[in-house]
């Protein structure tokens, strides 16, 4: 036993790891933008593909995943490793490029596509050494996305003007990544699939409890990427016109701050998750995400410490929750479909993230922050009242050890 215990904290440790670094060129789009605003003209639209071509990307892949049952008839270590290295290679290669255009799009849709070989897997490896612990594990998994995630902004606070560093800083970590995930072992819960599972896909909506997790998932992602994606630029304007003294790169550091305090919200909603039950995590994390959502946009031009609260509030709250809802469906799930179905759960996901990204900036030009922030808020209602029913479903005895 104690042999099994040591290999999974060592191979924890090692996944956690280069889920960091891996995740580091998911977001570096975003960092990258607003050095980039700071010397020369980028359109909108340019700014906005530059990050959701990343997400478009992952749902290209994972539907490819999901379809093909990649992450339950394979090793998942080795399609960690090729899926790290090639967006190592696709991010390196914006370094020599112009910041925007058709050439740097497709690269950022590529490694998009290369995240679903990541992300999704990375789960799907942590789930196989759960012990009545999974909340915590996949927690301690979205915790380490979620500082990846906000790495490039720390980056930017600290590397000035120098955008071509932040790619290739990221780029160096996916690739490190790549190569150490072969230390990590698969855990005794793994159960691998012989063929390609298309009933499991049909159960993800035909099964009302999976159906009910997915739905909360939706409402919790429709917030998610949205916030982090535009939380610097609104930031940045609202600093600006609050006249707070460097605006820019006192906006990078808060969106670090924020996002990368996501990871404290992940642990602690996984480990509360394990103890008091998912829905109920759930639903308290979206509505707290949900109030702050709601009341952030208001807040432009307000005082910079009041600006900051909140912001460190809503980077908590907004991702607390996130791995309750994988963890949900791999208590739900057959064994031999978990990773089918966490795939398909977080292609669905961001496929809606592309809808939220996009819709941000067309409600700002019409409705200022304060509208646009206000309809990322719909999510997490929606999000609480389908984990609300799913509380009250028999099938809810089957989480967190009969906690619901």
């Amino acid at each position: 036993m104690s042999h099994v215990q040591g290999g999974k904290t060592r191979s924890l440790a090692i996944l956690l790891l280069c889920q960091v670094g891996a995740m580091s060129v998911w977001f570096s789009s975003s960092a990258v933008v607003a050095i980039v605003k700071e010397t020369r003209h980028i359109s909108a639209l340019d700014a906005t593909l530059l990050t959701s071509a990343v997400q478009a990307g992952f749902v290209a892949g994972t539907i490819g995943s999901a379809l093909l049952s990649l992450a339950d008839r394979y090793d998942p270590r080795r399609l960690f490793m090729i899926s790290a290295l090639i967006a190592a290679v696709a991010t390196a290669c914006l370094t020599l490029l112009e910041p925007a255009g058709p050439v740097a799009i497709a690269l950022r849709f590529l490694t998009g596509i290369c995240m679903a070989g990541v992300y999704p897997v990375g789960m799907r490896l942590a789930a196989t050494w759960a012990n009545r612990d999974l909340g915590l594990l996949i927690g301690l998994l979205v915790g380490a996305l979620t500082f990846g995630s906000a790495s490039p902004h720390l980056l930017a606070a600290l590397g000035g003007s120098n955008w071509r560093a932040i790619y290739g800083v990221a780029a160096c970590c996916a690739f490190v990544s790549g190569f150490a995930i072969l230390l990590c072992g698969i855990g005794p819960g793994m159960a691998r699939a012989t063929r390609i599972q298309w009933t499991a896909l049909a159960a993800a909506w035909r099964n009302p409890s999976l159906r009910l997790a997915n739905l909360g998932y939706l409402g919790h992602m429709w917030e998610l990427y949205a916030m982090w994606a535009w939380l610097a630029v609104f930031l940045d304007a609202s600093f600006t016109a609050s006249g707070v003294m460097h605006p820019r790169q006192a906006a990078e550091w808060l969106t670090f701050g924020a996002v990368a305090a996501g990871a404290l919200g992940a642990w602690l909603g996984g480990m509360l998750a394990d103890r008091f039950g998912r829905t109920t995590v759930t639903m308290t994390a979206m509505a707290v995400s949900g109030a702050c959502a709601a009341l952030m946009g208001w807040l432009f031009g307000a005082p910079a410490w009041l600006v900051g609260c909140i912001a460190l509030c809503w980077g908590v709250s907004v991702i607390a929750d996130s791995a309750q809802f994988s963890a949900s469906i791999a208590e739900l799930a057959e064994p031999s479909s978990i990773g089918t179905l966490l795939t398909a759960q977080t292609c669905a996901g961001f496929l809606l993230t592309l809808v939220s990204i996009h819709l941000v900036p067309d409600v700002v030009s019409v409705a200022g922050w304060a509208g646009a922030f206000t309809v990322l808020a719909v999510g997490p209602l929606l999000g609480c009242v389908a984990m609300a029913r799913l509380r009250r479903h028999p099938d809810a005895r089957r989480l967190a050890g009969g906690k619901g």
